[in-house]
């Protein structure tokens, strides 16, 4: 038998999610400790994005709520606050998402989507790539939501 040579390991690229440029100064408000805090939105992606916030930075690491208008309804949202500086700009912050549930999920998706098509996304050459990464995890959110309704309906009906 003769001896393998173990093949090379490509290594993952670790993929960044599209961000959009948000447009027309696009405020949210964001609940620390039940103190409001309102901010403007500069970037969003799938995983977070970044804001100023007019009272001034909160400390990295904070979790927070936040609440943002979309044309399609109102998205609410766990997010933790990072550092500071975010896009090169002082004054912003970046954030990332910790939860969302399916509603607002679904209209952050679509409303991402039509930034992203409105051509505000900062990657350019793959097309609608934001929007159909986002439509593929609410489906697939959707199905194990549903997948775990069928489990629970199995178990509910083998107790009885």
């Amino acid at each position: 038998m003769l001896p393998t040579v173990p093949q090379k390991v490509q290594k993952r690229k670790r993929v960044r999610p599209p961000r959009i440029r948000v447009p027309n100064n696009e405020q949210a408000l964001f609940t620390v400790e039940a103190q409001k805090h309102l901010g403007v939105i500069q970037r969003l992606s799938l995983t977070g994005g970044s804001v100023v916030l007019s009272k001034g930075p909160i400390p990295q690491g904070t979790l927070a709520s936040m609440d943002l208008n979309t044309v399609f309804g109102k998205v609410t949202a766990h997010i933790e606050f990072l550092q500071t500086g975010a896009d090169g700009i002082p004054s912003a912050q970046a954030f990332r998402f910790l939860g969302m549930d399916d509603t607002s999920s679904e209209r952050f998706s679509a409303a991402a989507g039509q930034m992203e098509s409105s051509g505000f996304s900062d990657v350019e050459e793959n097309g609608n790539a934001f929007g159909n990464l986002a439509s593929t995890l609410c489906r697939l959110r959707n199905g194990l939501r549903r997948l775990s309704e069928m489990i629970e309906s199995d178990r509910t009906k083998a107790e009885n």
